[in-house]
């Protein structure tokens, strides 16, 4: 378990790159409030996912428009699936990341 920060560093809609046990992470604070956390890397390109646009189930790669699915990590446009990583936000409202494999 990791401890990133406090939610509010995350605009609502958006997302932010971490580095968890050396891996770059982009964990996304949720228009409804959710968070979620995948691999920060597009596997096509290396596009920074944490600057795509999401909505509240996938992120589309700021690069060539592949998008993933932000609970499941398996793309819906033929690229390689991402990591997804457990994330939660405690009482005192810190982003707190589960396990990274």
């Amino acid at each position: 378990m990791t401890r990133l920060g406090p939610l509010s560093d995350i605009p609502p809609g958006e997302g932010r790159t971490y580095i968890v046990d050396g891996e770059p992470v982009a964990v996304f604070h949720l228009r409804n409030g959710t968070v979620r956390a995948v691999s920060a890397i597009c596997p096509h390109a290396g596009g920074p996912l944490a600057d795509g646009l999401t909505d509240l189930q996938h992120v589309v790669c700021p690069l060539h428009h592949h998008t993933f699915d932000l609970s499941t990590g398996c793309s819906t446009t033929s690229a390689f699936a991402l990591t997804v990583y457990p994330a939660t936000v405690d009482e005192e409202g810190e982003v707190i990341i589960g396990q990274v494999p």
